[in-house]
C-alpha cells in the first residue's frame, strides 16, 4: 500500500510536469512562439527553461521507477526461497529419514509451486501498473467531471427558421463579482438592420456579442434571438445561424477548400466560388497556380492579414447564417486590405441582420443605429452625424482619429467631414 502511494503521487506529478514540456515546446515551437523568441533573442533563456522541466521530469521518472523496488525485491526473494526450502527438506527426509520420496518427487513439487508462484507474481505486478494508470487517468477523469457551464435546456427549442432579430433587456455580465463587465445593457437589432458598437478598448463590446452565440451566459437580464430566449434555444440551433468574423482569424493548415468546407462540408463548388466573389477573395485565389486547392500554412501562414480575413468572410458565408458579426474584422489591416474588406462586408450588411464592432469610424456609417460602449454601459445611441454633434464618448472617438488629418489639410477639413470622408478613403 506504501508502495502505491508514492507510485501514486510520483506519477501525478511527473504528468504535472509532461503538460509543462508540452507547454513550452506548444509556446516556442510554434511559428509565432518562434518568431517571438528570435526577435527578442531568448533562445538561451527558452533552452534553459526547458532543459530545466525536461530534467525534473527524468528525477521523477527514476523515483517513480524506483518506488517499491523493496516490495519486488522481498517478494523475488520469497519466490527464490521457495524452492531452497523444498530441496533442503527433501533432502533432509532422504538422507536422515530413509524416506521413500525421491528426486524426482522433489523435482515435481518445486516445479508445481513455480507454477503456484507466477499467478501471484503477475498478480501483484498488475496492481503495481493499475496503481500507475489509475495516476495517469486522474487528471483525464478531473477534467472530464468539470460541469459544462453552458448546457441545451432540458426542453430547448429548435424553431424552422429564424429572422436573426437580436434584443438585450437590461443584461448584466461579469467573470468576478467585483469586477463588472457590462452593466445593464439594453438595445434591439431589428431583422434586416444593422447596429454598429464602438468604443475604447476594454468596454465590453467584444463581450456583448460572445452573449449571443452562448459563449458565456448573462448573469443577469434576457438575450433573445428571433424572439426567443437564448437559453431556451437549441445551442447547434443557436450557433448554426449566428456567423462571426472575428479580429484575429484561424485558418487549418490545409487547403483553401478544407478551410471554407469547414462551414458547410457539402458545399458545391459554385457555392464556394459565389461565397469567395463576395468576399472579394475569388481575384486571388484564381490567379493562385491550384485555386481553391492551394495550401494556407500552418494558422494561414502563407497568406496576408487581408487574405486570411477574406477567407474567413467567405467561410461565415458558406454558413449562410440568419445574424453576420463583424468583431473588429479590419483593426489589424492596411489601409488597401482594409478597403478591400470593406467592399466585401458593404454589400452584406445591407441584406443582413449584422453587427459591426469597430475602433475605425470609417466602418460603420452604413449602420442603421451606432451604439457606444464605455465602461461596460452604452452610453450614447444613434446616427453618426447626431453623434458626432451631441459631444460625448463619440465625438471624442471622432476627433482623436481626424485630428491628424484636419491637421494636416486645414483648407478640405470640413469637406472630409461634411462627405464622411476618413484618413486612407482617399487612397
Amino acid at each position: 500500500r506504501t508502495a502505491g502511494r508514492t507510485r501514486w503521487s510520483l506519477t501525478r506529478e511527473s504528468q504535472e510536469c509532461s503538460d509543462e514540456i508540452n507547454g513550452i515546446l506548444n509556446e516556442t515551437m510554434s511559428v509565432s512562439g518562434q518568431l517571438l523568441v528570435k526577435l527578442f533573442g531568448r533562445e538561451d533563456r527558452e533552452y534553459e527553461r526547458y532543459r530545466a522541466a525536461n530534467e525534473k521530469m527524468i528525477n521523477l521518472n527514476i523515483r517513480e521507477s524506483m518506488a517499491g523496488k523493496w516490495f519486488m525485491v522481498i517478494l523475488n526473494t520469497t519466490s527464490s526461497v521457495g524452492p531452497m526450502l523444498l530441496y533442503l527438506a527433501g533432502g533432509i527426509l532422504m538422507m536422515r529419514y530413509n524416506s521413500d520420496i525421491t528426486v524426482g518427487d522433489i523435482t515435481v513439487l518445486v516445479g508445481l509451486l513455480g507454477q503456484m508462484y507466477r499467478p501471484v507474481n503477475q498478480l501483484l505486478n498488475i496492481q503495481v501498473d493499475w496503481i500507475r494508470s489509475m495516476a495517469m487517468f486522474t487528471r483525464i477523469f478531473e477534467y472530464y467531471d468539470m460541469p459544462a457551464e453552458i448546457q441545451n435546456a432540458p426542453d430547448a427549442v429548435i424553431p424552422e427558421s429564424t429572422d436573426g432579430s437580436v434584443t438585450f433587456d437590461h443584461v448584466e455580465f461579469y467573470y468576478e463579482p467585483d469586477r463588472q463587465i457590462l452593466k445593464d445593457v439594453s438595445f434591439r437589432l431589428k431583422s434586416g438592420d444593422c447596429i454598429a458598437i464602438v468604443g475604447p478598448s476594454g468596454s465590453g463590446k467584444s463581450t456583448m456579442i460572445n452573449l449571443i452565440p452562448r459563449l458565456y451566459d448573462a448573469v443577469s437580464g434576457t438575450i433573445t434571438f428571433g424572439g426567443i430566449d437564448v437559453k431556451k434555444l437549441d445551442l447547434h440551433f443557436l450557433r448554426d445561424h449566428v456567423g462571426i468574423v472575428s479580429q484575429e482569424t484561424y485558418l487549418f493548415n490545409g487547403t483553401i477548400r478544407d478551410n471554407l468546407l469547414y462551414a458547410r462540408s457539402d458545399a458545391t463548388e459554385q457555392e464556394l466560388i459565389e461565397a469567395c466573389k463576395k468576399a472579394n477573395i475569388y481575384d486571388f485565389i484564381s490567379s493562385q497556380e491550384k485555386g481553391l486547392d492551394t495550401m494556407v500554412g500552418n494558422r494561414g501562414l502563407k497568406l496576408s492579414g487581408g487574405e486570411k480575413q477574406r477567407i474567413s468572410i467567405a467561410r461565415v458565408l458558406l454558413k449562410d447564417p440568419a445574424l453576420l458579426i463583424f468583431d473588429e474584422a479590419t483593426s489589424a489591416l492596411d489601409s488597401i486590405s482594409e478597403q478591400k474588406i470593406q467592399e466585401a462586408i458593404e454589400p452584406l450588411i445591407q441584406s443582413r441582420t449584422s453587427i459591426l464592432i469597430a475602433h475605425r469610424l470609417s466602418t460603420i456609417l452604413a449602420a442603421d443605429e451606432i451604439l457606444v460602449v464605455s465602461g461596460g454601459v452604452i452610453v450614447e445611441r444613434g446616427s453618426h452625424a447626431k453623434l458626432v454633434k451631441a459631444g460625448g464618448v463619440y465625438t471624442e472617438l471622432y476627433n482623436t482619429q481626424f485630428s491628424k488629418a484636419t491637421a494636416a489639410d486645414p483648407d478640405h477639413s470640413d469637406y472630409r467631414v461634411e462627405n464622411h470622408i476618413y484618413p486612407g478613403d482617399e487612397y
